[in-house]
């Protein structure tokens, strides 16, 4: 039954309190949901996929060759390495060890070697001016959403490629998921991954 005239100033209301009244809620579970995060985790790799073998998938994907070689065949991590504006994916493709800190909307991302990733999930934007590119050079930047109880990064590296992240606790919070979609900028196709974290 198509809504008279006369109800439709009710229905803007109610609409608008149910905003006002659900917003409150979303940021506390969101808030709840970021703070379980919080931690050291340590990698499972019985559990994990082998992340030499995603990027191997990718190479294929891509029309491209695996070498043969038999000692590169038999190192482990043999993908791992490259370019500094190409670090951000093999952190968070090799890395054993993932330090999770969370405040308010701000997150915390602490890997090996002193790496470490700061990212908002309250929509904030950043934006770079040509002349901080210029002094500072390029820099890695990423992006967070909460998407039905999971939390999404957006990476961007400074090779200018792209990740998705999908971040979400398994067995009543003993472990992480992570679900990896990285493009490196001269990948002719996605590496898909997944990783398997253990809480400390």
């Amino acid at each position: 039954m198509p809504i008279m005239k006369s109800q439709r100033p009710t229905t803007i209301l109610a609409l608008l309190l149910c905003v006002i009244f659900l917003a409150p809620i979303a940021v506390v579970a969101q808030e709840s949901l970021g703070q379980q995060l919080v931690g050291t985790w340590n990698i499972n790799e019985e559990l994990s996929e082998d992340s030499d073998e995603a990027v191997e998938e990718a190479i294929k994907s891509a029309g491209g060759r695996v070498s043969r070689n038999l000692f590169g065949r038999n190192k482990k991590e043999r993908y791992r390495g490259g370019p500094a504006e190409q670090e951000m994916y093999d952190r968070i493709t090799y890395d054993d060890v993932l330090r999770i800190s969370f405040d308010g909307a701000e997150f915390w991302f602490g890997y090996e070697d002193g790496f470490e990733r700061v990212f908002h999930t309250d929509g904030r934007t950043r934006s770079v001016g040509a002349s901080e590119l210029y002094s500072a050079g390029a820099q890695d930047f990423s992006f967070g959403e909460w998407v039905d109880g999971q939390l999404v990064v957006e990476g961007r590296p400074r090779d200018d490629g792209f990740t998705i992240e999908t971040y979400s606790l398994i067995e009543q919070g003993a472990r992480l998921k992570v679900e990896l979609l990285i493009r490196p900028k001269n990948f002719g196709a996605s590496i898909e991954l997944t990783r398997i974290f253990d809480r400390q």
